[in-house]
Formats: C-alpha cells, sequence, structure tokens
C-alpha cells in the first residue's frame, strides 16, 4: 500500500480525501479516518504534503502488517467521518504491540 492507493481507497468510499491519523489509547493503537480534508479551503496541508503524510501512514501499515485489515474495515464501515467523530479502525499488532507503542 502506498499513500496514493489509501488516498483512492479513502475518495472511492466518501468521496474526499479525509485526513488520516494513528492514535493510541492504553495498549491499542488505531488508525482514524478523521472529518477534515484536503479539499475544504480550511485545510492545513498541501496536496504534497497531504500525499508524503499518506505515504508515512502507509509505510507504517505496512511494516505492521495491517494494510488489508485496512482495506477491509473501510470497505465494511457503514460509518462516515463528520465532525468531531472519527472512523476508528483497531491494528492488530500481535504479542509484539509493545515495540510499536510510540508517541504519534
Amino acid at each position: 500500500m502506498t499513500g496514493s492507493e489509501l488516498q483512492a481507497l479513502i475518495v472511492d468510499k466518501w468521496g474526499y480525501s479525509f485526513d488520516v491519523q494513528f492514535r493510541r489509547q492504553q495498549d491499542q493503537i488505531f488508525l482514524q479516518v478523521m472529518w477534515r480534508y484536503l479539499e475544504q479551503v480550511s485545510f492545513p496541508l498541501t496536496e504534497v504534503e497531504y500525499l508524503e503524510h499518506l505515504n508515512g501512514i502507509a509505510t507504517y501499515l505496512v511494516a505492521w502488517g495491517q494494510a488489508e485489515s485496512v482495506r477491509a474495515a473501510i470497505a465494511q464501515t457503514r460509518d462516515r467521518p463528520r465532525l468531531g467523530k472519527a472512523i476508528s479502525i483497531p491494528l492488530d499488532l500481535g504479542g509484539r504491540s509493545s515495540e510499536w507503542l510510540l508517541e504519534f
């Protein structure tokens, strides 16, 4: 998975280039699809910066072996990101999850 593929997945599902972030809660890491999106005038990143950000996210997903589970979760969800409510996708990092519990 690349940043461009992640963007295409998000746009195909929801019609906008939503921002994504990692969030750590206790001993679990989630990929969150946020309510802000690239096509908003107030979005803080340029298109190049957004794609660089997505490339970084995609690199972690591939390293963690979570790209396919993220694809499946996005395809299966009926939820939609909206103001104040992100879509949270839990990432299963297995027994080595403590190695990845970084500050994001």
